[in-house]
């Protein structure tokens, strides 16, 4: 893990020597006592790590005098935090970043405590935010995005506003221009897409922990194979392709990619690309057992927490509640063009215009919050690769269906 070091002094006591001298020591008679010292560490998405400077020296700004503040940064991906955080609760980040699907987990562990001011929160909050960091009603974290979900992006200078209501005629208009269009089927995450607007079920037991899925169901309207069918079609196309997040912005850079589905944290690059080609709308329709199907999605929210281990537990809730605030939660949108949970900066006229927020916001009248059990992700993963390849060893497509639900139900 690679972590960078902020060394954030209190401006009272810096010293300010000659100008061509850059290292002077602090008078002994101006040293704070030892237990004025506050050491925190901070995971983040690596992405995040300019702007996360940024905020810890305005919160150094801010609370200058009252202590002197060590803020360690360590990159840290949201989507994996939970598992790192529990391996070490004791020694793990005081102050942290996460997926919203984790918030369950990290509460049960006890690795997070309930928010001690949640009515401020709620308030100053989008009511979807708040639910998505709370258990049982119970806030536990603070919202820091509303923008953890999925739509399309796509090049005007070859769609029509016809052409993007359909994801087959989309790949056909690509495999004519011998383009591409992307979608990460190495994700079950985006693979929910195809199933979600289906009748067919997936979703979290009562337990919390384990999955319900019909993924694989022969009596649905639209069958498990009907799905797996549709997906072949697409992906049998020489206008599409599997490709990762990362492999899709690269398309995009490149001139390979005319359109894909992501997120919000590509619109920055996509426009430099693309400039007033970029176009961004909800996902489109696919064709599937002989109708037109409304692609869903999963939504979700990216939460500060506050480790309940925190040697400075105080300092923590305040600087996790600092990165959140109003302010940030705009210059997050400013820099990374990442949609805002605080009511008042998600109303700005900025983010408003923002055709990535528009798009998502359109999109979320088919989305699901996203709460599915660990044992959803690598059978549904390991299927949807397979339909990506065309099937090539020509196995039985119920049987692959059944397959996968038996381990993504596994208890």
């Amino acid at each position: 893990m690679k972590t960078k070091y902020f060394l954030l002094l209190p401006a009272m006591i810096i010293f300010l020597g000659s100008a061509g001298c850059r290292h002077q020591e602090t008078p002994a008679s101006l040293e704070p006592p030892a237990d004025r010292t506050v050491e925190l560490t901070v995971w983040g998405a690596q992405e995040d790590e300019a702007l996360l400077r940024e905020i810890f020296s305005s919160f150094q700004n801010h609370y200058a005098g009252e202590a002197d503040f060590h803020i360690t940064y360590e990159a840290q991906s949201e989507s994996s935090c939970k598992d790192m955080l529990l391996g070490d609760l004791e020694g793990g980040a005081d102050v942290f970043a996460f997926a919203d699907d984790q918030v369950a987990a990290l509460a049960a562990a006890g690795a997070l405590d309930p928010i001690e001011n949640p009515e401020e929160i709620r308030a100053s909050n989008l009511p979807a935010a708040v639910s998505a960091a709370s258990v049982d009603d119970t806030l536990y974290a603070y919202p820091l995005t509303a923008d953890n979900g999925y739509f399309l992006y796509y090049n005007k200078a070859y769609f029509s506003q016809d052409d993007i209501q359909s994801l087959n005629q989309m790949v056909k208009v690509a495999e004519e221009a011998e383009k591409l269009v992307v979608m990460d089927w190495s994700s079950a995450w985006y693979v929910y897409a195809f199933f979600g607007n289906t009748g067919l079920q997936v979703g979290l037991n009562d337990d919390g922990i384990t999955n319900y899925c019909t993924w694989n169901s022969t009596d649905n309207p639209i069958r498990g194979v009907d799905v797996a069918q549709a997906m072949m079609a697409i992906s049998r196309s020489s206008g599409f392709a599997s490709r990762t997040d990362t492999e899709f912005l690269a398309g995009v850079q490149d001139g390979s990619v005319i359109a894909g589905v992501s997120g919000v944290w590509n619109a920055v690059a996509i426009e430099e690309a693309w400039g007033k080609n970029m176009g961004a709308a909800k996902l489109p329709q696919f064709t599937c057992a002989g109708q037109e199907v409304q692609m869903a999605s999963f939504s979700g929210c990216k939460l500060m927490g506050v480790n309940a281990y925190s040697q400075h537990p105080e300092w923590a809730a305040r600087l996790a509640q600092w990165i959140t605030s109003q302010d940030n939660q705009t210059r997050r949108f400013e820099l990374r063009g990442q949609g805002p949970s605080n009511i008042n900066a998600a109303e700005s006229p900025q983010v408003q215009d923002s055709p990535a927020i528009a798009a998502l916001l359109a999109q979320s009248e088919f989305s699901q919050l996203q709460r599915v059990g660990g044992k959803f992700w690598d059978p549904v993963t390991e299927f949807a690769g397979n339909m990506a390849l065309g099937n090539p060893s020509g196995a039985s497509l119920q049987a692959q269906l059944d397959r996968m639900v038996e381990g993504v139900t596994a208890r």
